[in-house]
């Protein structure tokens, strides 16, 4: 039996910290580590990525999508460099992430082959914790360190680990029994409420509101029935910040939909209309489209309190968790519902809802992407994840992709970084192979990273119980970066190469199918939902135990922009068999 390292004690604090898989790009430094990961019979498992940058995406999707505390792993120098993506993508978006990086080096800082100062080049990225492991007894006390440091924070840290002391053996050494919490990685480590004057005074400026708008971000999951019960309560309307889209049922008639650049008009309309805002657990950085200042008294609802204030001026902060903060404005706040101002912002719905259907039924060749929504829209299931890419692709999610109630959607909201949703869907199927999920990305992100993880999806697939993975490609072959609906460039310079991104899918031994807006999406420009297209929706979206086909592949399949591809050309996506 070998003997037992260091490396091997970096598995038991992993497995202690109840994290069900490190993603990573093996190498030297790293070596001792991954061998002991592969030893360890899947608890934790390894999952190799093709490049460090989606390791990290990873990671960051699996904190994103389960709350837990995502965990990466590279070697020093360019390897280390990689990571800084999807760490930042984690750091904007306060998830807890903890990069492990091995380091084998030679000779003096700065004089060996691939050395890089990891203290400089993680110092802002993980700025709450970076530490280098110098002795075998304290490595478990500083990974437990780095875990609790990442749970509390909601922030990415980072411990090196030299590989010379991953090797050591440690027959005897036990680590510390006191070094793992109690509390679910990921989750407060306490419960977090506002001091009573505090919800006093902030219940008193809501009530006095007349006209009274509440925008919701990405903290303020698990309370949408107290938002909606303090909404009807005050006659308000919401709107959601990017982050914030999944938290409410976005079929509510006083939902404005995404506020921002990539938003729509009504959730503009509330702001500007509104005298009474109440921010809850949003950070949304767009805030040109907030009030005017001065222009509405504001109470901010945030458990860390260094955000409050941070994007708008607010009169009464609340420091505290959103859910426990809500119910206590509830039991103090009383029903003065206006009923003109709910009447106002249900008109502004209803008139964006109906300008959305105009927008998804306009003909375009070869496809229509608002149809295209529009139609999977009808058809998430419930149980489903979604994961979107940056680009024209997130306009058309936040404006025409209507979440159904227990959606996951989950996307690089603050970063804003290329390259992130199908990352992102493999961490998400990982951790929930039996529910389906889609991954929304342009071509731009296809060819960026997409191609290359579609080696991942063929290498994981059979172990899945329900083999759905969808990764639609909206393909209008366009770098510009300009999005929201605008036509795509003609100048040659931005006009990206086509790929055949189906045919890439099934050399990998899944399934591929595109759209030329002929074949499988109906007849081009009419303006009718396309019968093909509803056939496929409807029976990819069938539940796993009502579907039965002989081969289990995943497969892809996606369609194409307006104008995205010429006459007789191709585009596409990923799902299960067909």
């Amino acid at each position: 039996m070998p003997e037992r390292t260091v490396a091997d004690l970096v598995v038991e604090r992993l497995r202690a910290w109840r994290v069900p898989r490190a993603f990573g790009y093996p190498g030297e430094a790293i070596a001792p580590v991954v061998e002991a990961l592969d030893a360890s019979g899947g608890d934790p498992a390894f999952v190799p990525a093709r490049h460090e940058e989606t390791a990290s995406y990873m990671a960051t999707g699996h904190a994103k999508f389960t709350g837990g505390i995502g965990v990466c792993l590279a070697t020093q120098g360019p390897s280390a460099v990689q990571l800084l993506n999807g760490l930042y993508d984690a750091k904007l978006d306060s998830k807890p992430v903890v990069a492990i990086v091995g380091e084998d080096v030679s000779g003096p800082l700065g004089g060996a082959h691939q050395e890089i100062g990891l203290s400089r080049l993680f110092g802002d990225v993980c700025n709450q914790f970076v530490r280098y492991g110098r002795t075998p007894a304290g490595v478990p006390a500083l990974l437990d360190q780095a875990f609790r440091t990442a749970a509390a924070t909601r922030s990415p840290v980072c411990v090196v680990l030299p590989r010379q002391l991953q090797e050591i053996a440690v027959p005897d050494l036990q680590p510390q029994a006191a070094g793992v919490l109690a509390a679910t990685p990921g989750e407060p480590l306490a419960r977090v409420l506002p001091h009573d004057v505090d919800l006093e005074a902030a219940a008193q400026l809501l009530a006095n509101g007349q006209r009274t708008a509440i925008l919701v971000g990405q903290g303020a999951r698990g309370a949408a029935e107290d938002i909606v019960a303090l909404a009807d309560r005050l006659g308000a309307g919401v709107a959601t910040s990017l982050l914030g889209k999944p938290v409410l049922d976005e079929r509510l008639p006083f939902h404005a939909g995404v506020l921002g650049e990539v938003g729509t008009p009504a959730a503009a309309e509330l702001m500007g209309g509104c005298d009474t805002l109440l921010l809850v657990g949003t950070n949304d950085p767009w805030t040109d489209y907030f009030p005017m200042p001065g222009q509405a008294r504001t109470v901010q609802i945030d458990i860390d309190g260094r955000r409050i204030g941070t994007r708008y001026p607010v009169d009464v902060p609340l420091v505290g968790d959103a859910a426990e903060t809500l119910r206590a404005l509830l039991a103090r706040v009383p029903e003065r519902p206006n009923a003109r101002w709910r009447e106002t912002v249900e008109g502004s719905v209803d008139r964006w809802r109906a300008e959305r259907a105009d927008r998804a039924a306009a003909p375009a060749e070869p496809v229509n992407p608002q149809l295209v929504m529009q139609e999977l829209a009808t058809r998430v299931p419930r149980r489903g994840a979604v994961a979107v890419d940056v680009g024209s692709v997130i306009y058309w999610y936040a404006r025409h992709l209507e979440l159904p109630p227990g959606v996951n959607a989950q996307l690089c909201g603050t970063l804003g970084s290329m390259g992130c949703a199908l990352p992102y869907a493999v961490a998400a199927k990982l951790a929930a192979p039996d529910q389906p999920v889609i991954a929304l990305l342009g071509d731009g992100a296809m060819q960026l990273n997409g191609l290359a993880e579609l080696v991942t999806v063929a290498h994981h697939w059979q172990e899945w119980r329900d083999p759905r993975l969808v990764v639609l490609v909206l393909n209008n072959r366009d770098q510009s970066g300009m999005g929201g609906g605008r036509p795509p460039s003609t100048d040659p310079a931005r006009r990206r190469p086509d790929v055949p991104y189906a045919g890439w899918a099934r050399l990998l031994g899944l399934h591929g199918c595109g759209s030329t807006g002929r074949n499988w999406w109906g007849r081009p420009g009419t303006r009718r939902s396309p019968p093909t297209a509803r056939a496929w929706w409807r029976r990819w979206s069938t539940r796993p135990y009502d579907w039965r086909l002989p081969s289990r592949r995943s497969r892809t399949c996606a369609a194409s922009s307006p104008r995205a591809t010429p006459p007789g050309g191709s585009a596409t996506g990923c799902s299960p068999p067909g």
